[in-house]
């Protein structure tokens, strides 16, 4: 498995769950074509370019080239790492008929080919400095953030405080705070939050 200090961004929540099995990093989804009109989302893709630096991985199509061009414009290019996985015509097993290029996206590519992309751009070769510990659900639980009566409010708070999208899912939540804050620092921040 390949350990990454920079997130990955990805389409959808497919090409997350077939990326989670070869790389331990912070994968974010862009939602398609949602990322467009949605700022919260821009703002974290932004912010985690700032920290560590970010990959992006779309599909070849001309749908993945078009989010990866918007996306080329609202970051420096020297915090984007990019990724090309090959052209392969064919479609995913879930799909009823192929996407309107008609090729494989992330989701439905190898890991052998897969890993040759994150070769090819030199991913391989990054180490990621050694966390601390990461932030857990059972962490969550346990600071009131899920599993409450309030959870759902406190989580909210938090999340404006943390300027981070209010929608996001709690595994989201999650895979953000763990790529933007170390241990101590969120418990602080969260110990600190009170509902609105």
């Amino acid at each position: 498995m390949i350990k990454l200090e920079k997130a990955i961004i990805v389409e959808g929540k497919y090409d997350k769950i077939r990326l989670e099995n070869i790389v331990d990093a912070p994968i974010i989804v862009t939602n398609g074509f949602s990322v467009f009109k949605d700022k919260d989302k821009l703002e974290l893709i932004k912010r985690l370019a700032q920290k560590s630096g970010i990959i992006i991985l779309t599909d070849s199509d001309s749908a993945g080239l078009m989010i990866r061009s918007y996306l080329k414009g609202c970051i420096p290019p020297e915090l984007i790492t990019h990724i090309y996985i090959p052209e392969i015509l064919g479609k995913e097993k879930r799909k009823v008929k192929p996407s309107s290029d008609g090729l494989l996206g992330v989701e439905g590519i190898d890991d052998s080919l897969l890993l040759e992309a994150f070769s090819r751009a030199s991913v391989l070769c990054e180490k990621a400095d050694e966390k601390g510990r990461q932030v857990t659900h059972t962490d969550l639980f346990e600071l009131g953030l899920s599993g409450s009566d309030n959870s759902k409010a406190l989580r909210q708070s938090l999340l404006k405080k943390l300027s981070l999208p209010s929608k996001m899912s709690t595994n989201s939540m999650l895979t953000a705070i763990n790529a933007l804050y170390d241990y101590d620092e969120f418990v602080s921040l969260a110990k600190s939050t009170k509902v609105d």
